[in-house]
């Protein structure tokens, strides 16, 4: 019996392909699933410390923060402690950083995979941003005992972190599909994403609090769409507080107008990515 032949051509740049798009991509959801796990396996592998680097990591940048913004220069927290300050969003951050990293540098690292068997090629920069995810829950669980350690107790209010989390992930998804689609023609976005990360940090309420942001650019800030989820994750553990909802809705919104952006124009580009990589 002949093996059935995929022919792989550019799509229009069509919101109706989407449908179809995500319904192969289901089709395909055992390979994701597997790419997943592999990808987690050979992370560690021949590691002395294993799994225990997706905590240590976020840990070790906690500590560091924590002396610099504690010690010498000081951040409003609200009364909060600052270890718990600065980790709650670290974490959400850890897994932004990890996933866009991981998923810009998938697709020329599995040139081979891509050139002898056809699939959806947004697998690959799915299964890094999936391996992310996994970290990010084995680490929050690291900072529930932080909380319970420092007396901040876990409320019903924590749930409101989930939107937070799911608009997390659209955006990762959107701008992980777009670097990985630039990287693929051009070497130049991973090399500059190290730098682009750290300036993004920093532009992030992360190791400080959106209070110390001067109202003034405060119009601007708040069009970057991580300071919403931050905002929001940060506040939902360690107050039990609602979202301050025009700020989530505007990550939301941008979050997914990427999300959708980038997947069309990924798909319009992954007819060519084995030609260029």
């Amino acid at each position: 019996m002949a093996q059935p032949v995929q022919v792989i051509r550019p799509p229009s740049f069509s919101l109706f392909a989407l449908g179809d798009h995500l319904v192969r991509l289901m089709q395909f959801r055992d390979l994701l699933y597997t790419l997943t796990l592999y990808r987690l396996s050979v992370r560690y592998r021949q590691s002395v410390l294993g799994y225990f680097w997706a905590i240590l990591h976020p840990v070790l940048l906690m500590l560091t923060y924590t002396v610099i913004f504690s010690r010498f220069v000081k951040v409003p927290t609200h009364g909060t402690p600052y270890a718990v300050f600065a980790f709650s969003a670290l974490l959400p951050w850890t897994l932004f950083s990890n996933g866009l990293t991981g998923a810009t540098m998938g697709l020329p690292a599995h040139s081979n995979l891509l050139s002898k068997v056809y699939f959806p090629r947004e697998i690959v920069p799915l299964s890094y941003i999936l391996a992310a995810f996994v970290d990010f829950l084995m680490a929050f669980v690291v900072l529930v005992l932080l909380m319970f350690h420092y007396g901040i107790p876990l409320s019903v209010g924590a749930l409101w972190a989930v939107p937070a989390i799911v608009t997390l992930a659209l955006f990762l998804t959107g701008i992980s599909l777009f670097a990985a689609a630039m990287q693929a023609r051009f070497r130049d976005v991973g090399m500059a994403l190290p730098l682009l990360l750290q300036v993004w940090m920093f532009a992030t309420p992360v190791v400080y609090s959106i209070s110390s942001v001067p109202m003034s650019v405060r119009y601007w800030y708040d069009f970057n769409p991580l300071v919403g989820i931050m905002e929001t994750f940060r506040g939902a553990l360690l107050h039990g507080a609602a979202p301050e909802w025009p700020l989530l809705v505007k990550s939301l919104s941008i979050s997914m107008a990427v999300a959708v952006a980038a997947y069309i124009w990924f798909k319009h580009a992954e007819a060519t990515f084995v030609d260029v990589i």
